[in-house]
């Protein structure tokens, strides 16, 4: 009887200890996984690129959520109960959302490859929030034989034969801030003192050639190729989806300069994953994986550990055009956004 009751006891201990250890199994399950919200933007390539090789490494499941910056940045602002563990955004919604305190302060000694930015990313770090992972810019794309004239400045786009013929981003995408400042340069104004007044004196005289303010940039495709417009004003990764669709149009950063804006990667406050957030930032601005990242997504590298080649660097904020960019003062801009839109609406949107 006593060795009956030694079985059953076994037999019990043994259960006990094979779901102790399907407990632990399912925790070190949901501890391997890590979500991602990023660009919906060649998600294959991100899949294959990015993603993979980071999950093969780490022994990790990665989740994906995709948008626009705008898109993911709300709906991650409005749930304070998020599952996102890494966010990737346009730098007008990673300052609002650090200024929210929605973000972790980045630990830089355990994102080691930050040391290897360029010094106009490690800037936009110093205070603590998410480091950059590319730079874009703006710049002027064009048909030079249906505008019948070379455009190089952005003084050209006021040239009163372009009446009805070109297009700029709206003031809530990423690069409608910047518009305000290149209208501001145009009027020699200074949008920090006056908060854009001169910027929309200068938006007022553009207005008549502008047929249309767009909110995405495949946009712009369908609008060269009907012949609508012949010139635009539009971030440089956009170049080449406009190109392959309108081969004729060709692409100029401006000799005076130009605007850039960094997409940065931020972890969430409330993420319960932060070590391997950081592994995954880190393999995000690494030497290794910029390079591959600059042939197949068009992503100008922050890591200064990278050099590209020629044909490469076209038509990215990339060496000489990169040292020609100025970086927007976004805690300025979120300020005075809402006040612009309004102000906006009522002078290109009517």
């Amino acid at each position: 009887m006593k060795k009956k009751w030694s079985l059953v006891g076994l037999t019990f201990l043994s259960v006990g200890l094979l779901a102790a250890c399907s407990n632990n199994e399912s925790a070190d399950n949901k501890s391997k996984e890590l979500v991602v919200s990023t660009f919906a933007l060649s998600e294959d390539i991100i899949e294959a690129d990015i993603i993979k090789p980071f999950e093969e490494a780490h022994d990790v499941k990665i989740i994906m959520e995709t948008g626009t910056s705008s898109e993911r940045y709300t709906k991650f602002e409005n749930n304070p109960n998020s599952t996102v563990d890494v966010i990737e955004l346009s730098q007008s919604n990673a300052a609002k959302g650090y200024e929210k305190g929605l973000f972790a302060e980045i630990d830089a000694e355990k994102v080691p490859n930050m040391d290897e930015l360029s010094e106009k990313a490690k800037e936009l770090s110093a205070d603590g929030s998410g480091p950059a992972t590319t730079v874009n810019s703006i710049g002027i794309i064009y048909n030079e034989e249906a505008a019948g004239m070379k455009i190089e400045n952005w003084s050209d786009l006021w040239d009163p034969s372009l009446a009805g013929k070109i297009s700029i981003p709206d003031i809530t995408t990423t690069y409608g801030p910047a518009m305000m400042y290149v209208a501001n340069d145009y009027k020699k104004a200074d949008i920090e003192t006056d908060k854009g007044k001169g910027a929309f004196k200068g938006l007022t005289e553009l207005a008549p050639n502008v047929l249309k303010t767009y909110s995405k940039s495949s946009d712009l495709a369908n609008l060269f190729q009907s012949g609508e417009i012949v010139a635009a004003v539009v971030g440089d990764f956009a170049y080449p989806l406009i190109s392959q669709a309108n081969p004729t149009v060709q692409y100029v950063f401006p000799e005076s300069g130009t605007y850039a804006n960094y997409n940065t990667i931020n972890v969430n406050a409330n993420s319960k994953n932060k070590e391997l957030a950081y592994e995954f930032i880190n393999w995000r601005i690494s030497q290794e994986l910029q390079e591959k990242t600059a042939e197949s997504l068009n992503e100008a590298p922050t890591n200064t550990s990278v050099v590209l080649d020629e044909e490469t660097a076209q038509h990215k904020t990339y060496g000489e055009v990169a040292e020609r960019t100025t970086s927007l003062n976004f805690d300025f801009v979120n300020a005075n956004l809402a006040d612009w839109i309004s102000e906006w609406n009522h002078t290109l949107n009517q």
